[in-house]
């Protein structure tokens, strides 16, 4: 049991590891092309479409690949054969949502932008984004289905050429519009990301293909569906609440900006620093973290599914132990050389700034990514969605409150304090988990 469960975490972390940081390295580079190419508002305006990314993937794509990826684990741990059942049956309901949520932005795009993100500019960045939703949804699903069976080669291999074809396809455009003598605009990095989404897609129907396809049995399809169903429509239900106070919050911090006094070219610009420079910096060491996080749900799932719950305490144990302390070296890095990275990388002083405060973040950052892996391997998706409720109307809170007051520092309050929240909570959470199997396994044996 030892190697079952050790050996596809130790190799599916690396390769996912490797992938994460040559895609984050590649992204990063490229966050800093962008900010140099069009400048902090237009980066500003460009990350106003982070909301409306998230609530698609949530509406049409996040939840089926879980479930596809538990589904698939549960049937690897009691059959010699893993089913592509689960796979097509998440895309029998993944793609038509797409499908519409693609004609919804393409066809309401000016409403969303006057209307919803407050900005009119990002109308025709809408319209082409929402082509970029079909082809998320398809490859993620697929995803799910190779997490599950704990073969990360592909999914790793789709996010590398994603992250080249949308590097790619925004220098080509780019350069061509120069040489023409044309303006650019923040459009152009929008046909990227779609792009980008497009190859990774090819590549996973490339990669899925040579399964085959099942035969089909109705009987067994209604079972299938339930169990499907189950498991998606509460983890959809939480991602899109969670997705439309986080799209809350995002539109209103160049708002509360506002409030405090800047113009809106400024409040662009600060927002766009924070979300489009900064905070990828911060996120960037997560590549690890990631990895492991992904393939813990499986390998949790299927241990649990088994009863084997020392191997799920070992890995719980494991991860909290790497990651804090990653998380700490982190901390020190990014406190002590924040400031220089934001002027030399990004020539910025505000962004090294905020990676400067950031960096206190990062012990509870990373370790709440795979707690939270962890958690849904358990059945906890519940537990999950109530205590990031919590902290997210915490850091509401100090949107609304503390920025007007305070400027972009009072959002920056409420980031740490809602992250230290959402950390303990979640230990909380699984340590009262694993202690009630405890007893439970315990009354069982006597």
């Amino acid at each position: 049991m030892k190697t079952r469960t050790k050996h596809p975490l130790i190799v599916g972390t690396f390769i996912l590891t490797i992938t994460g940081i040559i895609s984050r390295l590649i992204g990063f580079l490229y966050r800093i092309y962008l900010s140099r190419l069009f400048g902090e508002e237009g980066m500003g305006i460009y990350q106003l479409l982070s909301p409306v990314l998230s609530l698609s993937f949530s509406l049409t794509a996040a939840g089926y690949q879980t479930a596809i990826s538990k589904l698939v684990a549960e049937q690897t741990a009691t059959q010699k054969k893993p089913s592509l059942r689960p796979l097509m049956a998440g895309l029998s309901i993944s793609l038509p949502l797409s499908l519409l949520c693609n004609a919804a932005l393409f066809f309401f795009a000016d409403f969303i932008s006057a209307n919803l993100l407050r900005e009119p500019r990002t109308a025709s960045m809408l319209r082409i984004l929402s082509f970029s939703v079909p082809f998320a949804a398809v490859h993620s699903c697929i995803n799910g289905y190779f997490y599950g069976i704990k073969k990360a080669g592909i999914p790793a291999g789709a996010q590398l050429l994603e992250q080249a074809a949308r590097v790619g396809c925004v220098y080509i455009v780019s350069a061509w519009f120069l040489a023409q003598g044309r303006a650019l605009s923040i459009n152009v990095a929008v046909l990227g990301l779609t792009v980008g989404e497009l190859f990774s897609m090819l590549l996973t129907i490339a990669a899925i293909s040579p399964y085959g396809f099942p035969l089909w049995k109705k009987e067994s399809g209604q079972i299938l569906y339930g169990k499907l169903l189950a498991m998606a429509l509460p983890l959809t239900a939480n991602r899109i609440v969670l997705n439309f106070l986080q799209s809350i919050e995002s539109v209103s911090i160049p708002t509360q900006l506002k409030n405090y006094g800047y113009d809106t070219i400024t409040a662009l610009s600060v927002y766009g620093v924070f979300t489009g420079m900064a905070m990828p910096f911060i996120y960037f060491p997560n590549a690890l973290t990631s990895s492991v996080a992904v393939l813990l749900l499986p390998i949790i799932s299927e241990n649990y599914a088994l009863g084997n719950m020392d191997a799920v305490k070992k890995a719980t144990l494991r991860t909290i132990k790497y990651c804090g302390l990653m998380g700490i070296c982190c901390m020190g890095v990014f406190v002590l050389l924040g400031r220089w990275a934001g002027t030399t990388l990004f020539n910025s002083p505000l962004a090294g700034y905020f990676i400067t405060t950031l960096g206190f973040i990062c012990p509870f950052l990373y370790l709440d990514t795979t707690l939270s892996s962890i958690l849904q391997g358990l059945g906890l998706a519940g537990h999950i969605f109530i205590i990031n409720v919590i902290c997210l109307l915490m850091r509401l809170g100090f949107v609304f409150l503390a920025v007007p007051r305070f400027g972009i520092t009072g959002y920056l309050w409420g980031l740490l304090v809602s992250q230290l929240a959402l950390g303990i909570l979640y230990l909380g959470c699984l340590n009262r988990f694993l202690r009630k199997a405890n007893r439970s396994s315990r009354h069982f044996r006597n």
